[in-house]
């Protein structure tokens, strides 16, 4: 803990620094650079704050000491020793709290995403669990007051999807999905199963943050261009123009096809900002792979393929393997209600971590 307090004081410093550039009249008409000092001292403002109540509740703890052994009055000595109680839980707890806080930041947190849910075994059941998927987490963003668009689909003539990208916009949409990554597999009787009995099936989830021009660069020689006609409904429009996009990352041949937006150019927006996303994703997969191997408190690997949750619904019951939690509560979940599943990983993977910083500090 010495360590994290000799570097509070430097961060204490450096938010002191940023307050009063944010005083300056030099910094304030100049809104670009405002904004990025603005964002960091509001980044830095919770630690920052525990810090100074960690130090209070100190020196408070100290000016009891010389209470407790110079005062003659006992209630004053009992008030004093009943308060150090109050202090060295309330100094515990937010010493857990700044550890947290000063663990590495994950660069990607604050990003939106992109999400693809995909129908993966199981057929026509599949494609209905994937679209069970989506409408879950539709919910949940609703719940934390993000946006949702979709921004690519391959509907079924069941319902369901066979595949389906959606955007999710909002505060710090990645630092809470970035765990759904992987297989999702339900336990339920279809509507088409006569006899009664229970299926399996899985979906998988791709969660991209949504790399800004700044993140990635990519060269406009490594991208083919196809453009064709859309399929499926849209009349004369989609029967006469070739609106539909088609475009290949050539170093990676990665492939993404747009034929949702009304005009070509609203395909090729679309189809770019897609395709910056999956690629960005597949080096970073690789990066993760090769970071993954030499540290083992990563939940789950994001491996497409790895199944990561259970949701049963004839017992009404999800469960998440990584961590081993089980819930039953299946219908919330699927309602929109992941709190206790997400708030669970976030928690898994920063005791993890700690862990990780209490072995390299012993």
């Amino acid at each position: 803990m010495d360590k994290i307090m000799e570097q509070l004081e430097g961060l204490v410093a450096h938010y002191e620094e940023l307050q009063e550039m944010m005083a300056d009249p030099e910094v304030i008409n100049d809104t670009k650079r405002y904004m990025k000092v603005s964002k960091e001292e509001a980044d830095l403002r919770e630690i920052v704050q525990k810090y100074k109540k960690y130090k209070a509740d100190k020196k408070e703890i100290k000016d009891n000491k010389e209470i407790i052994s110079g005062e003659n009055d006992p209630d004053l000595v009992e008030m004093a020793k009943d308060e150090d109680e109050d202090l060295k839980k309330e100094i515990s707890k937010l010493e857990d709290q700044i550890k947290i806080l000063m663990l590495p930041k994950d660069p990607n947190d604050d990003n939106d995403i992109i999400m693809e849910i995909r129908g993966a075994a199981g057929g026509d059941e599949a494609s209905l669990f994937a679209g069970d998927l989506f409408r879950m987490y539709e919910k949940y963003a609703e719940r934390q007051g993000w946006k949702t668009s979709i921004i690519d689909s391959e509907p079924t003539e069941v319902g369901g999807y066979k595949r389906v990208a959606i955007m999710i916009t909002g505060k710090k949409v990645y630092s809470k999905l970035k765990y759904e990554n992987g297989a999702h597999r339900v336990q339920r009787i279809p509507a088409t199963e006569s006899q009664g009995r229970v299926h399996t099936s899985t979906a998988t989830v791709a969660v991209m943050p949504e790399y800004k021009q700044v993140d990635i660069d990519i060269d406009p020689k490594d991208i083919r261009v196809d453009v064709y006609r859309s399929s499926g409904a849209g009349g004369q429009h989609v029967n006469k123009t070739s609106s539909a996009v088609r475009m290949t990352h050539i170093p990676t041949g990665i492939v993404v096809a747009m034929q949702d937006q009304r005009s070509q150019q609203q395909n090729r927006v679309k189809a770019m900002q897609i395709l910056k996303s999956r690629v960005y994703d597949y080096y970073e997969s690789q990066h993760r792979n090769k970071y993954d191997e030499k540290r083992k408190n990563a939940v789950g690997t994001g491996d497409r393929s790895e199944r990561i949750r259970t949701y049963n619904y004839p017992q009404n019951r999800v469960t998440d393997h990584r961590i081993g939690l089980t819930i039953n509560k299946l219908d919330k979940v699927m309602n929109g209600d992941l709190d206790e599943i997400i708030d669970a990983l976030i928690l898994y993977n920063q005791t993890k971590q700690l862990e990780e910083l209490a072995d390299k500090n012993a």
